[in-house]
């Protein structure tokens, strides 16, 4: 069920991010990667998540990514956003283990992995938007600045 507790304008944080679309809204507590590393070693070895957390893996800029499930031990859910942080992708259910790359496809800027069924339980998709410090006011549809 998508969490409607928090007002449109709650403060961004770091270790938080925020989506909305005609489905509703949903906060996830989230651990940031945004260096190399951190993106390369992702989820690995997690043997349990707590539902409604997540990761959100951070790009300098927008460009063609693709994840797999190589050590990685539960399902998860990817959730490819551009640079403005607008949904251009979702990939449910990706299987733990698997080694088939999952394309993200071009222009994207940020992953958001949750746990496995989420994005369809709560409805993201297409369309749905992101709101964090990582995504620029600038060019942010929805930014930490409203």
């Amino acid at each position: 069920m998508a969490s409607s507790t928090f007002a449109a304008d709650a403060p961004c944080k770091e270790d938080l991010i925020f989506l909305r679309g005609d489905w509703g809204n949903a906060q996830f507590a989230v651990d940031v990667a945004d260096t190399p590393d951190q993106r390369s070693r992702g989820l690995m070895f997690v043997d349990d998540m707590p539902t409604m957390t997540g990761m959100l893996f951070v790009y300098e800029r927008e460009q063609t990514v693709s994840f797999w499930m190589k050590n990685t031990l539960i399902p998860l859910d990817m959730v490819f956003a551009d640079g403005a942080g607008v949904v251009q992708r979702v990939h449910e259910n990706a299987i733990p283990g698997d080694l088939t790359g999952i394309p993200g496809g071009a222009n994207i800027q940020f992953v958001l992995e949750i746990n496995g069924g989420m994005a369809d339980r709560l409805g993201i998709g297409v369309g749905s938007e992101m709101r964090h410090p990582a995504i620029p006011d600038e060019v942010a549809v929805w930014s930490c600045a409203s």
